[in-house]
């Protein structure tokens, strides 16, 4: 599990969101498995970035599934679950 780096961990949307995600995880709202079909969804509009219904730039895309990923391994590590699907 990589570390964030320090030009993504000071913005007040990504904490909420990385809050939010383990919060729903602790109290087992989200499953590991939830988390890990959204990291497939965001790595999706990353692949698929330039055809996106949803307007988004493709280096942003990218961005958001390197850390999805992160936030999916953190979570995974930190409150556990049944193993990854893959």
């Amino acid at each position: 599990m990589g570390n964030f780096p320090a030009d993504r961990t000071d913005d007040p949307s990504r904490i909420i969101l990385q809050s939010l995600i383990c919060m729903l995880r602790e109290k087992n709202i989200l499953s590991r498995a939830d988390i890990e079909d959204l990291c497939d969804r965001v790595a999706m509009r990353a692949a698929e970035a330039e055809r996106d219904p949803l307007p988004c730039s493709a280096k942003a895309a990218a961005v958001a599934a390197e850390e999805m990923m992160q936030i999916g391994e953190f979570v995974g590590h930190l409150y556990g679950g049944k193993h990854l699907r893959r």
